[in-house]
């Protein structure tokens, strides 16, 4: 990142003590499911103390509001992003957007309350949505946002596959949409899938080995949260 506009923008917020948790393509970056993006995207705090420390930072940043809605708490409120761009030369041209709610993710202190902290090389920290947040954020309606969902989990799976803890275990059994993946996790953790098996029908389908139901079930569920994205944006 240290050859782009990125390290001002998040060096900046963290300057500023803003709370603010990366999400997005720049966070997928982090947890090493590569994603190209000149934008930063933050889940934040609406408080009028936080928002006072997100002003300062944009203000710094000569980050000026680039489409509507306006920088208006009542907005954020609402579930709306608010688009910014840099104009500092440290950061020429980045986009930066903020939001403070999401669809299907808890409330701001819960998701602040487990982050990821990173230490950069740049030589400062920034706090990133936990993976699970993370995937869970992306389940919307855009196409571009479930390969990457997939790809995420991949690396989670294989990062941690020699010692899983039981978290990422019950994670993957929840989230994998690798097929093959899948039914190898489950044949790794049997007990564990056929408690999650109730709850996904995807994870039952891979305990009776019958491949074609898992992609139709790993499908369904595609569908079914591109759906509720399309009713929440157009509540």
């Amino acid at each position: 990142m240290s050859l782009s506009p990125i390290p001002k923008v998040l060096s900046t917020m963290r300057a500023h003590g803003v709370e603010a948790l990366l999400m997005g393509g720049q966070a997928c970056v982090l947890y090493g499911a590569a994603e190209f993006s000149r934008d930063a995207d933050f889940a934040i705090l609406a408080s009028p103390e936080n928002l006072g420390r997100l002003t300062g930072a944009l203000a710094e940043l000569q980050a000026e509001v680039i489409a509507v809605p306006p920088f208006e708490v009542h907005y954020l409120e609402r579930g709306h992003a608010i688009h910014f761009r840099c104009k500092h030369p440290e950061a020429q041209g980045m986009r930066v957007d903020v939001m403070a709610h999401l669809r299907g993710v808890d409330p701001f202190p819960q998701l602040w309350a487990r982050r990821t902290t990173w230490d950069l090389s740049e030589g400062f920290q920034v706090d990133s949505l936990a993976l699970p947040d993370l995937v869970a954020s992306k389940k919307t309606q855009r196409d571009k946002d479930w390969p990457m969902i997939r790809r995420l989990i991949e690396v989670s799976y294989d990062e941690g596959f020699s010692a899983p803890t039981p978290e990422q275990v019950a994670f993957w059994l929840r989230e994998l949409r690798t097929p093959e993946l899948l039914e190898e996790c489950v044949r790794r953790f049997p007990h564990e899938a056929r408690d999650v098996a109730q709850l996904r029908g995807a994870v039952a389908a891979a305990l009776t080995d019958d491949a074609d139901r898992i992609r139709d079930e790993l499908a369904e569920e595609e569908s079914r949260e591109r759906n509720l994205d399309r009713q929440y944006w157009t509540r």
